[in-house]
């Protein structure tokens, strides 16, 4: 037998001072070796240097010479392997084994030999951080897979077969926790598990016993095998006290059990723990029914803030128990250290996992990306986060590759140091040093400004480091003041009417809603009133009214201290719902129907920047994606959700100046077109998959005809507002013979478009928990509420022609499509533009629309004197509508370019252009009719009706039309006037 000389050996990256040590290995192997009859010709290029950085590579190696050589025959060492590759290995080295003690001999032989590989091809930075986690993952799940068939089929054996009580046949499943479960292992690690089974039952042998029994007995011999030490050593250390109540509990539960326990008694800390649990041996077809399980307990619906406070506490207690056991230089646990970036991203999936399923990821680079794609995380600290992280990673595996030992404590020994050191790639310590430095030095940074409250009090926080100001208020909100006292401080702080705001305060503090509050819930609202109070009193104006409206608000989510957490946590969030319920009364209501909405109020710079239309359609496909195609409950609340956060944008970009009057109702309008296209989808969808495609029989053959809808009033004009309901018709192109549909229940087509109808009306008009998408009208429909709910564009076209009232064709001025078929939408503008331009007695017309107001005015004119409905009172927005449509279809003949728009000012504009009135009516009208809506606007997210009194000016939103050296703006009063002159001039 021939083999190479030690001085052979390439020792070009190691330091002299462990050359000897190196080559006393190499003299132990070839002894090894030549003992073993096992001969090779020369010495692998990178061995001496890999055998300089890991003494566990060394020892396995000179122990089972056997096993080195092996992997250099197959070139294991040099190719990544894939995860059949290494369950092959596993399966070959466990054929034929008779008994349990060959069973745990093979186990580490086999073990031993794929960690020489994973960690030769780490050392030699052959293999990227991912492969070394993906391979020491699946290496664990193998073992532990292959080790519980062999045991299970021993116990069956014994019991026979488990089964349920239906005769199912049962089996373990192991839940691999923590770095296993996440596909995340530590070269040395513990795997933590937990052992489940779906149903209870017996075993069907002679001597049966119970699911529960047989199980328990299959998990402690799993835990033997793969935990007990040998003269080969273990396979892994098995940590089973993650399982329900711990050491105390049961070692196996049924999965009736574990839900059971995580409903009632489920801790905070579990739910962390639960992350990355994943079924990693056993019956795996049972994987997707446990993860449906315990989804509710890990990831709740609404957004959990409080899981800042959690992870925070466990954080400072992880702390503490460093520092009591002297862990210095710890690269796990210390600051800026592996679990801190765990935590960044698992606060994240505790927090909205529920509502972003992208975010129920198990790996922590996965989580970290996704939170950069989703905006959560900046893109420079996702790019930060993750380069530490693998460095970070990187330095712990090598660590504890030195001697398979679990350590994540950096050497303290020169020689340890440089070993470390060069295995990282650096020339010595002193360069490794200040590059681990700079990576922690981020990760804190980014822990700090994800987890710090500054806002917050934390425990045994010194009263001398509370502001004054801070005080004062934490002494009137817990009533450890005088009245007198208190009410003096509100005073100074700007509170006008301070005696009624300390009744409120205390009214609220006393209420059923405070006195229901959990412990947390309560500590928390004590923690947030004094700083609301400051906020409020900041945020100057009139203090009393926006604590007022707060309080309302805390009333309707107090319940939820998830959101009291929000608030508390977040001081931009605070000042940000300070400021617009100061602004808005309606936005502090809407806010409190809807708190998910606090949320939106963390960025500013989306809140006050609302998409526009292509900006929306992509913003409800994403949050559509979030949810399974087939579950219609959860698509409804998530349509729910978009237009309530959507339209809360608008109202608080309208009330911060942002977005001009026309903008708003363009938004507004965009939304509701959005939602109605996708409502239409889903309900196409819906039916087309139970139905299949509606066809007809005509003169061309069997087509495919449509389905549109059509937007009438305030959304056909553009001018939608923030309470405006849907005036919509439906109309299809079924021409000729309605044939059948063609799918497994098939109908006929006209009936499958008014089935599309009505489920339009119950998606958007249905109260859901997140409440209705719209007040939807649909009586302008031909023969409105007697008339059929969807109609034929041959049926619609022939009732405007014939039956139409004059002012059916007054709101079809105001009408387009707004979703649904192009080919709809297309022939309804034709019979639009054919209807409206047809030649009427323009006398005769003007006495008809005349006497429609005159009656309108009858019946809902009932403003006060000296007061102005600014929309349904003579002189008012509705005067100005008719006027434009009553030009339209006395003119529309001779000047088709009426028909191009159908919102008020443009067909205003288009008047002037044609000279039908003069550019100065047309610019009064418009003028009038932009600031009586403006202040319909201000007046709704004051939550007032639309009444002004006629002497106050009628200004622009901006008021730069205020008249300069004391004269008289133009009144509300004079614009009246001047509106009904005009109209008694047309009319």
């Amino acid at each position: 037998m021939s083999y190479p000389s030690v001085d052979d050996l390439a020792l070009d990256a190691v330091p002299p001072s462990a050359h000897a040590t190196v080559r006393h290995r190499a003299q132990d192997f070839l002894n090894a070796c030549e003992q073993a009859g096992l001969a090779f010709a020369r010495w692998p290029e990178a061995l001496g240097t890999l055998w300089y950085y890991s003494d566990f590579l060394a020892r396995s190696a000179i122990q089972r010479p056997a096993l080195l050589l092996e992997l250099l025959e197959q070139e294991a060492l040099s190719q990544q392997q894939t995860p059949m590759q290494q369950r092959q290995r596993i399966e070959a080295a466990l054929a034929g084994v008779g008994d349990e003690a060959r069973l745990m001999q093979q186990l580490r032989r086999v073990r031993t030999q794929e960690m020489l590989r994973i960690a030769w091809r780490d050392l030699s930075q052959q293999a990227a951080l991912e492969e070394t986690l993906q391979d020491l993952s699946t290496l664990a799940e193998a073992l532990l897979d292959a080790a519980l068939c062999w045991i299970h089929a021993e116990a069956v054996k014994r019991h026979g077969q488990p089964r349920d009580h239906q005769g199912q046949p049962q089996q373990l499943l192991v839940i691999g926790m923590g770095k296993l479960g996440g596909q995340e292992l530590n070269f040395s690690s513990d795997i933590d598990l937990i052992f489940t089974y779906p149903e209870n039952g017996c075993t069907d042998g002679d001597k049966s016993i119970e699911n529960q029994l047989f199980f328990t007995r299959v998990g402690q011999r799993l835990i033997k095998v793969i935990h007990d030490t040998t003269e080969d050593g273990f396979v892994y250390r098995v940590d089973m006290r993650l399982r329900p109540f711990g050491d105390a509990g049961p070692l196996v539960m049924s999965f009736e059990a574990l839900e059971a326990y995580y409903q009632t008694h489920g801790r905070e800390w579990e739910r962390y723990a639960l992350i990355k649990a994943r079924v990693v041996a056993g019956d795996t077809a049972q994987a997707e029914r446990l993860s449906a399980l315990l989804r509710p307990f890990i990831y709740r619906r609404y957004l959990d803030y409080g899981a800042f406070a959690a992870l925070r506490e466990m954080k400072a207690m992880i702390n503490r128990e460093a520092s009591r056991r002297g862990r210095v230089g710890d690269i796990k646990l210390g600051e800026g250290g592996i679990r801190e970036i765990e935590f960044i991203g698992q606060a994240f999936q505790l927090i909205r996992g529920g509502r972003v399923p992208a975010l129920q990821a198990r790996s922590i680079i996965t989580v970290i990306e996704q939170l950069g794609r989703l905006g959560q995380l900046p893109a420079y600290a996702v790019e930060q986060l993750l380069a530490a992280y693998r460095f970070l990673r990187r330095a712990e595996n090598h660590l504890q590759m030195v001697a398979d030992q679990q350590t994540h404590s950096l050497p303290t020994e020169p020689y340890a140091q440089e070993q470390l050191a060069r295995s990282m790639g650096f020339a010595d310590w002193p360069a490794f040093s200040l590059q681990l430095k700079q990576h922690q030095q981020r990760v804190q940074e980014h822990f700090a400004q994800v987890f710090a409250a500054p806002q917050s009090e934390s425990e045994g926080e010194s009263t001398q480091l509370t502001p004054p100001a801070h005080k004062d208020m934490h002494s009137i909100w817990e009533g450890s003041c005088s009245p007198q006292r208190a009410q003096a401080m509100l005073e100074e702080r700007g509170f006008s009417e301070a005696k009624q705001t300390l009744e409120q305060l205390h009214a609220f503090r006393e209420s059923a809603t405070v006195r229901a509050l959990s412990s947390t819930g309560r500590t928390r609202l004590d923690r947030l009133m004094p700083l609301l109070l400051g906020a409020v009193a900041e945020q100057g104006g009139a203090p009393d009214q926006v604590l007022h409206r707060l309080l309302r608000l805390l009333q309707g989510i107090a319940r939820r201290s998830v959101y009291l957490a929000l608030l508390m946590e977040n001081p931009l969030a605070l000042s940000q719902l300070v400021r617009l319920c100061a602004a808005s009364s309606w936005i502090a209501d809407h806010l409190a129907r809807h708190p998910l909405l606090l949320d939106e109020l963390l960025d500013p710079r989306s809140l006050y920047a609302p998409p526009d239309r292509e900006g929306l359609k992509q913003a409800v496909t994403e949050e559509l994606l979030q949810v399974p195609a087939d579950d219609m409950e959860q698509l409804m609340d998530r349509l729910r959700l978009f237009r309530q956060v959507q339209v809360l944008k608008v109202a608080a970009a309208d009330i911060m100046g942002v977005l001009p009057l026309m903008k708003v109702s363009d938004h507004l309008s965009w939304i509701a077109e959005v939602v109605l296209e996708q409502v239409l989808q889903l309900v196409n969808k819906q039916l087309l998959e139970r139905h299949g495609a509606p066809r007809c029989q005509h003169d061309a053959g069997i087509q495919q005809p449509g389905f549109a809808i059509i937007g009438y009033g305030k959304l056909g004009g553009l001018e939608f507002g923030y309470g405006s309901d849907l005036d919509i018709v439906f109309l299809h192109n079924i021409e000729g013979e309605s044939l059948m549909t063609e799918g497994v229940r098939p109908m006929n087509s006209s009936e499958f478009f008014g089935r599309v109808g009505q489920r339009l009306l119950h998606v958007l008009g249905a109260f859901t928990p997140a409440g209705r998408l719209y007040e939807v009208d649909t009586r302008l429909r031909p023969s409105g509420e007697s008339g059929l709910l969807v109609s034929s564009l041959t049926a619609f076209a022939d009732y405007q022609h014939h039956s139409a009232w004059t002012w059916e064709h007054q709101a079809l001025v105001r009408a387009r499509p707004v979703a649904g078929d192009a080919q709809v939408a297309r022939q309804f503008l034709e019979i639009r533009a054919e209807i409206l331009a047809k030649a009427r007695d323009r006398q005769a017309l003007a006495t008809e629309v005349r006497t429609m107001r005159e009656k309108m005015w009858a019946e809902h004119s009932r403003t006060a004197p000296g007061y102005f409905d600014l929309k349904r009172d003579p002189g008012g927005i509705t005067d100005i509508e008719f006027i434009a449509q009553y030009y339209v279809l006395a003119y529309a003949n001779e000047y088709p370019e009426l028909l191009t728009w159908p919102d008020t000012i443009r067909i205003l504009e288009t008047l002037a252009s044609t000279a039908l009135i003069t550019p100065d009516q047309a610019q009064f009208l418009i003028e009038s009719y932009r600031r009586f809506r403006d202040r319909i606007h201000r007046q709704t997210l004051q939550e007032q009706p639309a009444i002004v009194a006629e002497h106050e000016p009628c200004l622009s939103l901006d008021q730069s039309d205020m008249p300069k050296d004391g004269a008289q703006a133009t009144s509300f009063a004079h614009r009246r006037a001047e509106i009904q002159s005009l109209w008694q001039r047309i009319f």
